[in-house]
């Protein structure tokens, strides 16, 4: 697992977008390709590169350095960690 994932990544930053947008990457993914993947957003980030995730995964989120989380499609909560 995670193949997909990293060829995504890839595709993605091909053409050096200002804001890479992931919806659930680790969702499949075993504990050490989910920290890989974690890495590798931290690694692009300190680059400059702004990614938002979309996540149900706490590992994840613990990461981040802003949370905003959505309920029925609003949001309800802004936490800057």
């Amino acid at each position: 697992g995670g193949e997909q994932q990293r060829v995504a990544i890839a595709r993605a930053l091909i053409n050096d977008p200002l804001i890479l947008l992931a919806d659930e990457p680790t969702g499949n993914l075993d504990t050490k390709m989910r920290d890989d993947i974690i890495g590798l957003f931290c690694d692009l980030n300190e680059k400059g590169y702004t990614i938002v995730v979309a996540t149900h995964d706490s590992e994840v989120s613990n990461r981040s350095k802003k949370i905003i989380r959505l309920k029925d499609g609003k949001i309800f909560d802004v936490e800057v960690g």
